[in-house]
């Protein structure tokens, strides 16, 4: 099987871009772990899947895989890469499109120099929907590892994260911290995990290890989980820079019960094809 694909990236969150509305595809879990692989695939964060639409409250279907296979909720970056796919293939007309993922519809704009701005829908704080084992709603929340204990935000912008609050994001163990917080029991589908910085009212540093990944570049929906609550905990205004190790996004929530919009690039790498 010959299959077409788009390379792209968000902030160096790299993906690998099918247009299955053109073709037919049939892809396996294990197909999809050879595509993302990079030393014997092609090499991503996540596999991107473009299809026809369910039904008619969207204009497509938008499916994320990890680079282990397993599908997942949302992915921000990719939803703009996707917005930026869709225009320069011309598969639609409209300069705003419906994506509907896993677990929700998103509305995907196209902005002037490369941007991309994509409505996140409103956040989640209820533990049950994150799902986060919890008797209660509360901003912060403690939680144990073997090592430490942690106050961590939880909410869900169509996928589970926790946000902890750093000091200095350079010397924060990350990649030790991050599979700790993720395999937690009171995550029960793991978690996201966003470390963020608070530099000033207008500005958040950010790294971000994901579910079946590790940590990336930038991670759009972690950027939004992290405006969202520094922004809840009154640390930040409701427009807010997210300097992430990949570049920048602009992330605005206005409070409870608004959508979160997510400003971006989106850029095209190349266009290939692949056996499988």
């Amino acid at each position: 099987m010959l299959i077409k694909f788009t390379k792209m990236h968000g902030l160096g969150n790299d993906f690998v871009v099918i247009d299955a509305v053109r073709q037919h595809i049939n892809l396996t879990t294990k197909a999809i772990k050879k595509m993302a692989d990079r030393n014997v695939g092609i090499g991503c964060d996540q596999v991107l899947i473009l299809e026809p639409p369910a039904d008619k409250n969207s204009d497509f279907n938008y499916r994320i895989f990890n680079c282990d296979g397993t599908e997942v909720e949302q992915c921000g970056n990719g939803a703009r890469c996707m917005g930026r796919y869709i225009a320069d293939q011309q598969l639609s007309g409209k300069q705003t499109v419906l994506l509907q993922t896993k677990n929700r519809v998103m509305e995907v704009s196209i902005k002037p120099k490369n941007l991309v701005t994509a409505n996140m829908g409103a956040p989640i704080f209820t533990p049950a929907e994150i799902p986060f084992i919890s008797n209660q709603e509360e901003k912060l929340y403690p939680i144990e590892t073997d090592t430490e204990r942690y106050e961590i935000a939880a909410v869900s912008v169509g996928n589970p994260h926790a946000v902890i609050q750093v000091k200095d994001i350079e010397t924060t163990a990350v990649n030790d911290i991050g599979p700790q917080i993720q395999a937690h029991n009171q995550f029960p589908e793991s978690v996201n995990v966003g470390f963020m910085q608070i530099i000033d009212r207008q500005t958040i540093k950010l790294r971000v290890y994901e579910r079946g990944v590790g940590e990336t570049q930038a991670c759009g929906s972690g950027a939004c989980a992290a405006a969202v609550a520094a922004i809840q905990q009154n640390l930040v205004d409701s427009k807010v820079k997210l300097e992430l190790v990949g570049g920048v996004l602009w992330v605005e929530w206005q409070g409870k019960d608004q959508p979160i919009l997510m400003t971006g690039p989106a850029e095209t790498v190349f266009h290939g094809k692949i056996k499988l």
